[in-house]
């Protein structure tokens, strides 16, 4: 049951999936909106412009059944006369055309955006496959969409010869009046007729949008593995992840390897741990941890002390306290005070022993460490980590010295 379950396209489109949709050229889109809209800006700008193409329409009239004798006889005059009322026509129109032009365009964002896409025109053989057509017509698709053509067609025939049937005696009248009163009056029906079937194509239009973009995110439903299959690909390949926190560790230890010759010591287990500290009286409310690292990395950071003149101090538990306890750069708690207090003691009596002579100071070796904050060794997992670590560290050394 549960593998049927995650087979079954039940969860909503990711916005990954919705991208990749509409860079195939696959958005929402309303036929009905867009023959609204259309219908819509024709009829409100013949509307509201009606006036200045009366009198374009009139002057056009007027000037091409104006003709005297030799017009009517000489056919390229004829032509040319049909080419300027053409013109003149066209010129009266152009604003609406404009305003139609605009309408269609703008109507498709409504929904999805204005999309250009080259997919949508590539040639996909699989149309071609009868069977297949034969599952789109009686799919449940189908019939929805016959049954939205019948409603829109009742819908606007409806409406448009409920407005014909009331105003019937209007248009009885019509042939009794005279002719520039009847001229005004059948503009006026037919802007009423006009405008109630662009008030139906709107109620078609108010059913369709909703419908259109239920469909749209039906198709774009997805499985429950196919949400997980994607969101292991967002997260990126483990692989290439891995690589790249292996290359940030790399750089950060050679950052902190770089530390180790300003350390005023360098706590040892003394081959498993190694941590250096430094202290700044003044500048540092306690000391801090500068590098630390384990095996591997521990000899290193002996290694580099050592080159440096760097003190080092066996101190087991101290070490791995440090280790296990305080991260790079943070001070050290206070229950490590006292321990690391005798450490730096040592180190300053060293140091006024290496400029001035006398008695050589003896290294302490006995430390207040709380067993609670001694962890005991490394695991063989971290050390392996720590090596493979160092083993890079060490090939992008070498990268870079032959750079």
């Amino acid at each position: 049951m549960a593998e049927d379950s995650d087979l079954e396209k039940t969860e909503s489109a990711t916005p990954r999936r919705l991208q990749k949709a509409r860079e195939e050229g696959q958005i929402v889109r309303s036929r009905e909106l867009s023959t609204f809209a259309l219908l819509a800006a024709g009829f409100f700008g013949v509307w509201g412009m009606s006036g200045s193409i009366g009198e374009h329409l009139q002057g056009m009239l007027r000037s091409a059944f104006t003709f005297d004798h030799a017009t009517v006889f000489e056919t390229r005059r004829m032509m040319i006369g049909a080419g300027a009322a053409s013109r003149e026509g066209l010129y009266t129109l152009l604003p609406i055309l404009a305003f139609t032009g605009a309408a269609a365009l703008l109507a498709p964002m409504a929904l999805g955006g204005w999309q250009l896409s080259s997919k949508g025109l590539e040639p996909k053989f699989n149309r071609l496959n009868p069977i297949e057509g034969l599952g789109k017509i009686f799919s449940i698709n189908g019939p929805v969409q016959l049954g939205l053509s019948l409603v829109k067609t009742l819908v606007v025939g409806c409406i448009g010869g409920s407005a014909i049937w009331n105003r019937r005696e209007e248009i009885l009248a019509l042939a009794t009046q005279p002719l520039q009163l009847a001229l005004a009056n059948t503009v006026h029906l037919i802007a009423v007729c006009c405008g109630m079937t662009v008030a139906g194509m709107f109620v078609v239009a108010a059913l369709d949008v909703p419908y259109q973009l239920w469909q749209f995110h039906k198709k774009l439903r997805m499985t429950k593995e196919e949400v997980k299959r994607e969101h292991r690909e967002s997260e990126g390949d483990p692989h290439v992840k891995g690589r790249i926190r292996q290359q940030q560790r790399a750089i950060a230890r050679r950052r902190m390897m770089t530390q180790v010759p300003k350390a005023d010591v360098v706590v040892t287990n003394p081959t498993h741990f190694a941590v250096a500290l430094q202290y700044a009286d003044g500048e540092m409310r306690a000391p801090k941890v500068v590098a630390k690292g384990v095996n591997l990395v521990a000899a290193r950071i002996r290694e580099i002390a050592a080159e440096n003149n760097v003190p080092l101090l066996e101190a087991p538990p101290l070490a791995r306290a440090l280790y296990h306890n305080v991260d790079l750069n943070r001070e050290i708690p206070g229950p490590l005070y006292g321990a690391v207090a005798e450490v730096l003691a040592w180190v300053y009596q060293l140091r006024r022993f290496n400029t001035e002579g006398g008695v050589a100071p003896v290294a302490p070796t006995e430390f207040d460490v709380p067993a609670d904050l001694d962890k005991g060794g490394v695991s063989d997992d971290e050390a392996e980590q720590e090596a493979a670590d160092t083993l890079n560290n060490t090939n992008d050394d070498a990268s870079g010295a032959s750079a």
